[in-house]
């Protein structure tokens, strides 16, 4: 195993492949769905010098139990390391169920009254980022990039700091952040916001969190924020629930200087559509619209956790069948709501909820030859659900609050050009990148039910230039745009690997 430290290191609670056992060996499988954030992740190997690369994950292990902890990966991607690290089921527990879903998730996503304190072993969330810190310490040349992703690691900046102190330290939010009078009722605020600040970049998808972030930092760490600027034009107009006229950029605190960022992640809308032409789901495609016959079809997406908004969804179409009864037999909803953690009582409640409504709607509503909603609780294979995208007349995503939502964009990806609409919460973060998509307020019967209509009596025309419009911008900000706008703001704060890989 070669010694070598990387100039970049990626540092992230998921392993960048699928481990699997075959004929008593261990194997490294790349992901089934070639989309979403791990491959996304993972492509930014492409840019450093080859071999230059770390990744930081865990594992689960027993105690004591013996694995190679840093192996070796050669992909598309090029080669890199992978640093395991071990946690016991308990620390997973703890840290992740117990601390992370229950304490911070509800506060994140402004869900207060969810938060749970009674069961958090703060030590341990102590102890857990602290081993993550060591891990990517033991991988990263001293002024290499380290990149930590997400809020279960919002305490690794400051031990990195001790650890690396000539690194540069960035990390991204892939959750909302809330405003300061809701983030603060976290016990821990002023440690995690400490740990943030001693970070080089901090970045999040949309101005809006940036804006909440450098408020926090300004009541709370005293820290002056040193540069604003106008948002960007494409980040949609003035009105919206998430919309800003202008961002921080930049904080100054304890004599530092933290820059600050918004990059909305894109999903690979040429990879979409390559999938979605495929012969293979030109069959799934016709499969689907003939057992559909003249009906329209709609679609939920996400996975099953009470800030997606499934159960209001559902209620929107319950109601539409009651107030609409000559759509009773020519509209099908499909539902797919998978588990987002096992053994947790909050998701196995709106797993029953969900289980509960689809159950109420088919009894209300069924006959002999048509079920008003069929409900997915188990994943759905990529190139399948990019096929029932496309066969799709309305994509119905409703979530409370949702830091992105990528589901909205594979769905506009997948049309490839063809007619259908999309109804959207105005409190997902990409509400801002698409404006032409029926916004719609979840939290009001009303409003869902007018953009329902909306949808299903929008002249054609109208819904293809909408979808035109919509199209254009998930393919302008796509993953690579993405991946050049991150390595940009890197370049910003001293990271040289772009030109170590041009050079090589």
């Amino acid at each position: 195993m070669s010694t070598k430290k990387s100039s970049l290191v990626i540092v992230y609670h998921r392993q960048p492949y699928e481990e699997a056992v075959e004929d008593g060996k261990v194997v490294f499988r790349p992901n089934r769905s070639p989309n979403g954030i791990v491959p996304t992740l993972k492509s930014f190997f492409q840019r450093t010098e080859p071999g230059a690369g770390a990744w930081v994950a865990w594992k689960h292990a027993q105690p004591g139990e013996a694995f190679e902890r840093v192996v070796h990966i050669d992909d598309v991607n090029g080669g890199y390391t992978v640093s395991r690290l071990p946690l016991t089921p308990e620390e997973v527990e703890s840290f992740y169920h117990v601390t992370s879903k229950e304490a911070l998730w509800p506060v994140l996503h402004s869900f207060p009254w969810l938060f749970s304190y009674d069961n958090v072993d703060w030590d341990t969330f102590r102890s857990v980022n602290r081993k993550f810190a060591e891990a990517a310490a033991a991988q990263a040349e001293d002024d290499a990039v380290i990149w930590i992703h997400d809020y279960n690691l919002w305490l690794v900046p400051a031990y990195l700091r001790q650890l690396k102190p000539k690194a540069k330290i960035a990390f991204f939010h892939h959750t909302p952040f809330p405003a300061a009078d809701v983030f603060n009722i976290l016990p821990w605020r002023q440690e995690i916001l400490e740990s943030l600040l001693a970070c080089d970049l901090v970045g999040f998808h949309i101005p809006r969190y940036a804006r909440n972030f450098a408020e926090l930092a300004r009541a709370l760490g005293g820290a002056e924020i040193a540069e604003t600027v106008p948002v960007d034009a494409g980040f949609g107009a003035m009105g919206q629930a998430l919309s800003e006229p202008d961002m921080p950029v930049k904080l100054r605190v304890g004599g530092r200087t933290v820059a600050l960022d918004s990059a909305p992640v894109g999903t690979d809308a040429a990879l979409i559509r390559s999938v979605v032409e495929k012969p293979a789901s030109r069959a799934i495609q016709r499969e689907i619209r003939e057992g559909l016959g003249d009906r329209r079809l709609i679609m939920a997406v996400g996975r099953t956790d009470y800030t997606k908004g499934m159960i209001e969804a559902m209620e929107g179409f319950e109601r539409l069948l009651e107030r609409r009864p000559e759509l009773i037999g020519q509209v099908k909803l499909v539902v797919t709501s998978v588990r987002a953690a096992a053994s947790m009582k909050v998701y196995d409640d709106t797993q029953r909820n969900i289980e509960a409504t689809v159950g109420r709607i088919n009894g209300r509503f069924s006959k002999l030859d048509w079920t008003p909603v069929v409900l997915f609780s188990n994943s759905t294979p990529f190139e399948t659900l990019l096929s029932y995208y496309h066969a799709a007349d309305i994509c119905l995503t409703t979530p409370l609050r949702d830091g992105l939502n990528l589901v909205a964009k594979e769905y506009v990806a997948a049309k490839a050009g063809t007619p259908g609409a999309l109804v959207l919460s105005e409190f997902a973060g990409c509400a801002v990148e698409l404006p032409d998509a029926l916004l719609t307020n979840p939290y009001s019967k009303r409003n869902l039910d007018r953009a329902l209509d909306e949808a299903l009596d929008m002249p054609a025309a109208e819904a293809a230039e909408r979808m035109r419009r919509m199209e254009a911008a998930v393919q302008r900000c796509d993953i690579a745009c993405w991946a050049d706008h991150v390595f940009a703001e890197f370049g910003k704060i001293g990271f040289s690997a772009t030109e170590k890989r041009a050079a090589a």
